[in-house]
């Protein structure tokens, strides 16, 4: 039986202690995150407005998107640990539901309307 912890803390040891080795890498990744969440909500948001009103074919363009966002922060849960940097791992949970969902509603918008 695989044990998703042991995997997880496979993947996240090695960041885990470059971001102890000093100040500056921890700052690196908080900065990095914040960053991250700031553009994918932004994108998200403006292309959630280029699309544009509610209607019957939109409303299904949104709710997929809500669907991406949905899976994506559940298997971030799933795969980042949390007995440790949790609140980075937060950041970039938000971070790439936001931009996956941005990333559905740019491929969507380039579909329809060009």
């Amino acid at each position: 039986m695989v044990n998703f912890s042991d995997i997880s803390n496979a993947i996240f040891n090695p960041l885990k202690s470059w971001a102890e080795q000093s100040q500056g890498n921890w700052n690196l990744l908080i900065v990095s995150g914040f960053l991250l969440v700031f553009v994918g909500a932004i994108l998200t948001y403006v292309l959630h407005k280029k699309i544009g009103k509610a209607d019957e074919r939109t409303k299904q363009i949104s709710l997929n998107s809500a669907l991406i966002v949905l899976c994506v922060v559940i298997l971030c849960d799933v795969i980042f640990p949390k007995e440790y940097m949790w609140q980075i791992f937060f950041l970039f949970k938000y971070s790439f539901a936001f931009l996956t969902s941005a990333i559905y509603l740019a491929v969507r918008y380039k579909k329809d309307f060009f």
